[in-house]
């Protein structure tokens, strides 16, 4: 699916007997759709000069052309911001070389939309508004003076300074958004609750719109607007998948929120408790105060807020967690505004099987099969959409009150639809040998993850001793778990010992070849695995083995050497 957006303009002269306002519009095809956006503008010249119309135009002309000029690493921010600084340059140069236009200057406000954000830039008092859920919102400020006696007395604008300050601002579109830019003749002459209701029929698709901006111009102008009136309306039909690009974009600019104490708010959302307080993250579970849903909010350490990797992890992994829609998995929440630095996902009732382990629980045969039988399936539906979590542990597998089982934090979970390097490593306990060697996780890493803990749950140990983060350890043979359980069916040690195997190759090649070795359980068991050769349970030995043996033969001959 890819962007699409249903866009309407209108403007008028008024009373004026010239059109100072411009409006401008830019819908590209993929690729540069996904790479650069849509991009609108409106600008609305100076009054007073003959110069509004000519910066007016230029600014938005020249903005819709030079900004698909910009290479493509660039950040929208600062693609606008370059163009919009050398765009003010030329408007005052030209206003200083021709008297008659001298003074021109133009408020300008633009909107691209791209995969699945909007980003903005304004200066001066056009306005930028956002229509979600029958509620409208400015996304701009106005740069006026308040006082009485200089009412519209603009502060910035294009033109005006030899330095050029422009406000940026961005967020996450939604489906059936509507955007509306405008120019002072049609927002001064209406009331907000006017404003709502023509977006509302664009929303609600009783009105395309094209036929909404004219409504408003029409609105503005039986309202008694004698300005120039513009408006330029979108709205968002589909939105594609959002990119890893557009997530850590959507976060580079929000500050990260203080520590929060229960009883405080962050946007729509009261602080109930502190879930976990870690080095690099902070997660608390919050009240959305409109539907008092119990919500879970995750966020960075304070003084965390300015290393950028944390940041950029902090994005990857809301963007892997938005793709993981299933059962098996807290959902993310989109918010309907965000000024921080945080991501919301579902709250869920119960405990975590490591809370479990802890709390001296004594999981049976039979609930360490079902138990098995969900995390694979979660598993599965991680891997069928390209994702490898890399951190699975019974701390991280969350049962909860209403039966189902859930992975949790996909901090260091990769994807093979992304290009980031996530090379921060899981649980060292729960690595498979060969990550210990530099290698890459693998279906089959997360798979050794999943027999570690159906070990754990049934025996408290692990099946190779526990390893710590600065060991290096060897691995020789997994001690069978019926050690521990001697009622420990045949066939489950044997998927166990399978998923448990110091050679990647000899485990389960897939979750679902897992799953169906679980769910067949005695009726078809695995074949009992024959225990490794000696060479590869422990090469090291053999070798010196070997060697003393050469030694000892060597000295053998030389003794007969001697006698001879």
């Amino acid at each position: 699916m890819t962007l699409i957006v249903a866009t309407g303009h209108a403007t008028a002269c008024g009373a004026r007997a010239r059109n100072e306002d411009f409006v401008g519009m830019v819908t590209p095809r993929e690729p540069e759709l996904s790479s650069k956006g849509l991009l609108a503008a409106v600008a609305d010249g100076v009054s007073g000069n003959l110069g509004g119309r000519e910066a007016a135009e230029y600014s938005v002309r020249g903005l819709l052309s030079d900004y698909y000029a910009t290479p493509e690493t660039w950040p929208v921010a600062q693609a606008l911001d370059r163009v919009l600084s050398a765009t003010n340059s030329w408007v005052q140069q030209q206003g200083s070389l021709r008297a008659e236009l001298a003074g021109m200057a133009t408020t300008l406000t633009c909107v691209v939309l791209r995969g699945g954000c909007y980003h903005f830039a304004h200066v001066g008092d056009s306005r930028l508004y956002l229509l979600r859920g029958g509620v409208m919102t400015r996304l701009t400020t106005d740069h006026v003076w308040d006082q009485p006696e200089m009412q519209h007395v603009l502060t910035r604008a294009i033109g005006l300074d030899s330095r050029l300050a422009i406000d940026h601002g961005m967020g996450e579109l939604q489906l059936g958004d509507v955007l509306l830019l405008a120019t002072d003749g049609v927002w001064a002459a209406l009331r907000d609750y006017d404003l709502t209701h023509h977006l509302a029929q664009a929303a609600l698709r009783k009105s395309e719109p094209d036929q909404t901006a004219l409504a408003l111009v029409e609105a503005a102008l039986a309202a008694g607007s004698r300005d120039n009136l513009t408006a330029l309306v979108l709205r968002v039909d589909a939105l594609p998948e959002q990119n890893l690009r557009d997530a850590l974009s959507t976060l580079h600019t929000l500050p990260v929120p203080p520590r929060f104490k229960p009883g405080q708010h962050i946007d729509d959302y009261r602080i109930d408790s502190i879930l976990h307080d870690g080095p690099t993250t902070l997660l608390y579970r919050v009240t959305d105060v409109h539907s008092e849903r119990a919500l879970v909010l995750k966020t960075l350490q304070p003084e965390r807020g300015s290393d950028a990797q944390e940041r950029a992890a902090l994005a990857h992994e809301e963007w892997l967690a938005k793709r993981a829609v299933a059962r098996f998995f807290a959902q993310v929440i989109t918010p309907q505004q965000r000024s921080a630095l945080y991501f919301l996902t579902t709250w869920h009732d119960g405990n975590t099987l490591q809370q479990q382990l802890d709390a001296g629980v004594h999981f049976t045969i039979p609930e360490v099969i079902a138990h098995g039988i969900r995390i694979v399936r979660a598993v599965g539906a991680l891997h069928r959409r390209s994702i490898l979590h890399r951190d699975i542990k019974p701390a991280n597998l969350h049962f909860g009150r209403d039966g189902e089982l859930r992975l949790l934090d996909f901090g260091v979970a990769q994807s093979g639809l992304d290009s980031t390097a996530v090379t921060q490593a899981g649980t060292p306990s729960f690595l498979a040998p060969e990550q210990f060697n530099g290698a890459p996780a693998s279906r089959q890493t997360d798979l050794y993850a999943v027999g570690v803990c159906l070990y754990q749950l049934l025996t408290r140990r692990f099946p190779y001793g526990e390893i710590e983060a600065f060991q290096r350890p060897r691995f020789h043979v997994a001690t069978p778990p019926s050690r521990y359980r001697p009622e420990l069916p045949q066939w489950l040690e044997n998927v166990l010992l399978k998923a448990l195997s110091t050679q990647p190759m000899e485990r389960f090649e897939t979750a679902e070849e897992m799953l169906l070795a679980l769910e067949r359980g005695a009726s078809k068991p695995l074949p009992v695995m024959a225990p490794p050769a000696m060479i590869e349970r422990d090469p090291a030995r053999i070798w010196r083995s070997v060697a003393i043996i050469a030694l000892i033969l060597n000295l053998f001959l030389l003794y007969l050497l001697v006698l001879h």
